[in-house]
């Protein structure tokens, strides 16, 4: 990979970490599009070995943590980019 590309990846890396309870955490859909895996194969793969994922490493957002996450976007669709 060119320092070009890296940097293009990093970037689009940095879009996809958010803050929510103080941490820094991606999505489980980024994680499986980063692994190249579908979102359902990796949950089943958490729920089957929960030992090696902590809670504070594996967590499920409540109603208003997703509706917060919701607004970070520009358009209320997922697909949507962050907002600056």
């Amino acid at each position: 990979m060119s320092e070009y590309e890296m940097e293009k990846f990093e970037e689009g890396l940095k879009e996809k970490i958010y803050s929510i309870r103080g941490f820094q955490v991606m999505l489980d859909r980024d994680l499986a599009e980063l692994y190249g895996v579908e979102t359902k194969v990796l949950n089943q793969a958490v729920k089957r070995n929960k030992e090696r994922f902590p809670s504070k490493f594996c967590f499920s957002l409540n109603s208003k943590e997703m509706q917060n996450l919701k607004s970070q976007f520009v358009t209320s669709s997922w697909g949507g980019k962050r907002k600056n």
